[in-house]
């Protein structure tokens, strides 16, 4: 068969009738028949090609397919059959849907194999591998990030250097103890300084000054400033290493830091010069009423919870069942509030003195809270306030699912995304030791011969294989058979 060039069943000229032909493909030990009428509807395919390949002779044929039997007309692919029964779909339907439980990305490189257009691709599955590749470009940043912080460019200036050592300092607390240490610090701090809010407004704890007033313990306010001193260190320190600084400035979690800064600064400023500028009591106003600004320092706390980081995000997925949760309330409150308004009208003691009015009871109502102070008197008006409540408890509960669903999602996808980033770093680790293996080649080679190869020796000839190559960390081409699984 080596030495053949033209194959059984060729015409002289080294053509077919293609609309007649018929071809056997056998993918992963699953073998399937087309026709050429089916495949020529997309010749730019590899299926399409193979009906053309055989005037071509051995080069031809076996540039398109990994084997050929001339006897049977039948083609030979290590491929994934489960990925080729789905592709085929677009001869027949024109469009192709992927299988549930095949990789995204593999079913991809599935297709630019086998040379169909991912514009076949039904819409719904272009969403999972849209999210499979965002995976994966995260898992590359975060990887990219890691490899960054353990690299010293020798090239770069000693400020240079010392600004990417502040950044990873005060940033990235799991790349040192000492880094760790100054987390908990900052933790610590913004806690003492929220319990010092608290504490100074207990009459019992201030002090009234020479005119009556009554201000804060000196104590309470030197912890406050030494707190201060704290966060605008640490704010300043952060400002002056950040590789981007209006990135820095604009970023959400910063403006929080500036915002529990800033009051203090503002009233400082105000109690000391503002005296000049306008009468004392406009000035204890404006600093009393900057004072409670304080409450942003809270918000702090997300920079060193990943608790509050995933409730946010959960919180900004679930934008939608929010947005219905408030018309299902506002609704409510409408219709809720005028009935009980029409229907309380007849009693002569009733609280309900106008529908803008009764828009706090249904509030209150519907949400469960019932203050009591507004509550109806009349037999329809109850009815109406139970009828209200059941719809309340049943508008809040609908959209908590969804929400919960999005907060474990992201949990469980941060959770795997930081699996994946250590496996990628492993690999490279067994990748360059596998290099350094392969410079002791020849010593090894003569202690297998001499059968003193223990497993020691031979796990370190073993190559290591990621299924889960990240292509944006290497230009170099990786292909994957049918036999690899994907993770």
């Amino acid at each position: 068969m080596a030495g053949d060039s033209r194959f059984p069943d060729v015409d002289a000229d080294g053509s077919e009738k293609n609309e007649e032909t018929e071809i056997v493909v056998n993918v992963g030990g699953v073998r399937q028949v087309f026709y050429g009428d089916n495949l020529n509807q997309y010749p730019e395919t590899r299926l399409a090609e193979l009906i053309n390949c055989l005037s071509g002779g051995y080069d031809s044929i076996f540039s398109l397919c990994d084997d050929y039997d001339p006897g049977k007309r039948e083609f030979y692919f290590d491929r994934d059959p489960d990925a080729f029964k789905c592709i085929i779909d677009v001869y027949y339907f024109g469009e192709i849907h992927m299988k549930k439980g095949i990789c995204p990305i593999c079913f991809k490189n599935e297709m630019e194999f086998w040379k169909v257009d991912l514009k076949f691709l039904d819409d719904c599955c272009k969403t999972h591998l849209s999210e499979k590749k965002e995976e994966l470009e995260e898992i590359a940043r975060r990887v990219q990030l890691i490899l960054d912080d353990l690299g010293v460019d020798a090239s770069q200036s000693r400020w240079k250097r010392c600004q990417k050592c502040i950044w990873k300092f005060l940033e990235k607390p799991e790349s040192s103890y000492p880094a760790r240490v100054i987390a908990v610090l900052s933790f610590l701090f913004i806690l003492i300084s929220s319990i010092v809010m608290c504490v100074g407004t207990i009459p019992d704890l201030q002090i009234v000054d020479a005119e009556g007033n009554r201000m804060e313990h000196p104590t309470l306010d030197s912890i406050e400033t030494a707190c201060i001193g704290w966060f605008t260190m640490e704010y300043v320190l952060r400002l002056i290493s950040s590789p981007n600084k209006l990135h820095f400035a604009l970023s959400f979690m910063n403006i929080v830091d500036v915002l529990a800064i800033l009051p203090f600064y503002v009233s400082l400023t105000l109690t000391h010069l503002g005296a000049k500028l306008m009468e004392l009591s406009n000035v204890q106003q404006a600093v009393q009423a900057l004072r409670i600004m304080r409450i942003a320092r809270i918000f702090k706390l997300a920079r060193h919870s990943s608790g509050l980081q995933t409730l946010t995000y959960a919180l900004k997925r679930s934008f939608k069942e929010l947005g219905l949760l408030l018309m299902y309330l506002a609704v409510g409150i409408f219709v809720f509030s005028a009935l009980g308004y029409t229907m309380e009208q007849s009693h002569p003691e009733t609280l309900f003195k106008s529908i803008p009015q009764s828009f706090w009871w249904a509030i209150i109502t519907m949400t469960t809270v019932g203050y009591g102070d507004i509550y109806p008197k009349t037999t329809l008006g109850k009815l109406n306030a139970a009828i209200s409540f059941l719809c309340g408890v049943i508008a809040i509960a609908l959209p908590i699912h969804p929400i919960i669903n999005n907060f474990v999602r992201y949990y469980n996808k941060q959770r795997v995304l930081e699996t994946a980033a250590k496996h990628e770093l492993e690999l490279m680790e067994l990748n360059s030791a596998e290099g350094k293996a392969t410079s002791s080649k020849n010593e090894l080679e003569d202690l297998a011969r001499e059968g003193k190869e223990g497993p020691l020796h031979s796990s370190r000839l073993k190559v290591s294989h990621s299924d889960t190559f990240i292509h944006l960390l290497s230009e170099e081409k990786h292909y994957r058979t049918r036999l690899q699984s994907c993770k």
